[in-house]
């Protein structure tokens, strides 16, 4: 939890590098409470059919945009890639995936172009 907390301290951060554990964890805790929004939408008929979205997990999304933008562009950093390769996101399927591989690499030991090591001691 404590790593979901972290990338919401740093709200609209896009510089310096993120680790994998942030970035997964953040993803993880992300996706369960949008689970459970979604199902909090559906049982209190907040669900709207033609917008394909919940007042609730609608709002929440739109809570953790930037955020989740800021911990996705820190992850590339840490793979010494520039920010801008998340727009290969806009290509269909071939770009998720590429970007989830670039998400799962190991970040460059040492420091690079974007600041120090995130794993190193502080």
């Amino acid at each position: 939890m404590n790593w979901y907390l972290e990338v919401l301290r740093k709200y609209a951060v896009f510089s310096g590098r993120a680790r994998r554990k942030e970035y997964w964890f953040f993803l993880l805790f992300n996706l369960l409470i949008m689970f459970g929004l979604a199902f909090i939408d559906g049982a209190f008929g907040f669900y709207n059919e033609e917008l394909g979205a919940g007042l609730l997990s609608g709002l929440y999304v739109l809570a953790v945009l930037l955020p989740s933008l800021g911990v996705s562009i820190r992850r590339l950093h840490d793979t010494d890639r520039s920010g801008w390769w998340l727009l290969l996101g806009l290509v269909p399927l071939v770009g998720s995936i590429v970007l989830i591989i670039f998400f799962a690499m190991d970040g460059t030991p040492g420091k690079n172009r974007f600041g120090d090591s995130p794993k190193a001691p502080a």
